[in-house]
């Protein structure tokens, strides 16, 4: 037997899986809280424990993690014109598993220097102009930041013609020079710095999150958590040389405090009077909504859709709902019991709130313009409407009791008739928790991991817009 332990460090929960490697199955996962805030080993022999009741005392032929255990992968993001480079210093960051914390364009402020001081990011991204375009304002923001007491890395790509000047700004800083993410004017370059991000989560983050104490127990840590399944969506799409796809789908992923979207798929038009408008969108895309999730962030769910909203879609007054609300605000790790129809009920209007705000933010729009030639549209973003799959992850929509219910959210509406999600869908759910810890054996086998996914996630069923009812 050939197996293999693969961890992901989160922030709440450290998850383990073992995998056979000859037969290419789960011998056994298990669970553990994470304990970042003293020795994460701790938390970590525990699951391992755990994980071994289960499984025997058997070998490892090596041991990988991903992570996002304290706070993950925390970076700061500026560039200069919103909708252009500051946007592509975003989509490379998002799409490197990075939660960004704050995004700047233009020229930084005193005030925008004192967030920056009080709470550094792990990584800053200076971004700003095409090649042979403004370097004023990279220029500029480099001796802001020079600066400041603190000191983090920083990753220069941007105009290629300013990065002298910064380097020469910022020589007390660890600084990475990157191509420029925009070289040209709305095309995208945004790999070279996801690898470069990844890199220095390597050889700084893991370090300053307590990990490097476990180093003794693993081969390696590779790659943030939500890096890792963007990496196991990509693989279940596209397959590999010899292990096929499944071709192009959308991934959601409702947390406590977040929501995570992802989207593989080419997005382009598909009707001759749709034009595009702003950057390229990247194949494989993540967005993160941080105001949205079902326990830390339900302010943000309830401002967009509106409590009346809750309410409908739950079932109960909005009374109960707000008395609900309370109690979850006084106590986010509650769970509700079996017998607790009231908080299953809310908290399943939560994630498809959840669900519907996270999925419009990530598809694309359509606007009308009229032209010489009479009425266009304008696409901004990813068209999904031809999009068939969708995978559910996260942990109120793997213990949801009516999954397809929530899932019927990141569909078309004639609510909103102009947001590009899919028009009908196959709902598929990973209700093993499989997907980041199949990203990360993705990094030595490919094929396993693939065949281990396919045959792991659970199909739900059919649902369909209401455009198609």
């Amino acid at each position: 037997m050939r197996c293999a332990l693969l961890i992901d460090f989160g922030s709440t929960f450290t998850k383990m899986t073992a995998v056979d490697l000859m037969s290419e199955k789960i011998v056994g996962t298990a669970s553990a809280f994470t304990t970042a805030d003293s020795d994460i080993g701790i938390g970590f022999d525990v699951a391992l424990d755990r994980l071994r009741q289960m499984t025997g005392d058997i070998t490892f032929e090596f041991k990988s993690a991903c992570s996002s255990a304290a706070g993950g992968l925390r970076m700061m993001v500026s560039g200069l014109v919103p909708e252009l480079t500051a946007e592509a210093a975003r989509l490379a960051a998002l799409g490197a598993g990075a939660r960004i914390t704050r995004l700047f364009t233009h020229a930084l402020t005193r005030r925008d220097l004192q967030d920056i001081e009080s709470d550094p990011p792990d990584i800053f991204l200076m971004t700003g102009g095409t090649d042979g375009g403004n370097t004023t304002c990279m220029e500029g923001n480099a001796e802001k930041l020079r600066t400041l007491s603190v000191r983090f890395p920083i990753i220069l790509a941007g105009n290629r013609q300013a990065i002298d000047v910064c380097e020469d700004a910022l020589e007390d800083f660890p600084i990475t020079v990157c191509p420029n993410v925009m070289p040209t004017f709305g095309v995208l370059n945004i790999e070279p710095v996801q690898r470069e991000i990844r890199e220095l989560f390597l050889k700084h983050i893991v370090n300053a999150r307590g990990l490097s104490q476990t180093r003794e127990l693993l081969s390696d840590i590779v790659m943030p958590t939500p890096s890792a399944i963007l990496s196991a969506m990509k693989l279940l799409a596209d397959g590999t040389k010899t292990e096929p796809g499944i071709g192009e789908l959308m991934g959601i992923d409702v947390g406590g405090a977040t929501t995570d979207v992802y989207s593989i798929a080419r997005g382009e038009p598909v009707d001759i009077k749709v034009i595009c408008k702003g950057l390229d969108e990247p194949y494989a895309k993540r967005t993160v909504e941080g105001d949205i999730g079902v326990r830390y962030s339900t302010v943000g769910i309830v401002s967009e859709v509106g409590q009346p909203w809750i309410s409908d879609c739950s079932g109960l007054t909005l009374e109960d709902c707000v008395s609900l609300m309370s109690e979850l605000a006084d106590d986010k790790s509650k769970v509700p019991l079996a017998c607790d129809d009231a908080m299953t009920r809310l908290d399943h209007a939560l994630a498809s709130g959840a669900v519907d705000i996270a999925t419009r933010r990530h598809a694309g729009t359509l606007e009308e313009a009229f032209t010489t030639s009479g009425l266009v549209y304008v696409q901004t973003g990813k068209d999904l409407c031809s999009v068939r799959q969708i995978i559910l992850t996260g942990g109120s929509l793997i213990h949801a009791r009516a999954p397809l219910d929530i899932a019927q959210h990141a569909l078309y509406t004639a609510r909103y008739p102009m947001s590009l999600r899919p028009k009908q869908a196959s709902v598929f759910r990973d209700d093993c928790y499989i997907l980041s810890a199949m990203g990360v054996l993705a990094e030595r086998e490919k094929d396993i991991a693939l065949r281990i996914i396919k045959r792991e996630l659970v199909k739900l069923g059919e649902i369909f817009s209401d455009d198609d009812l």
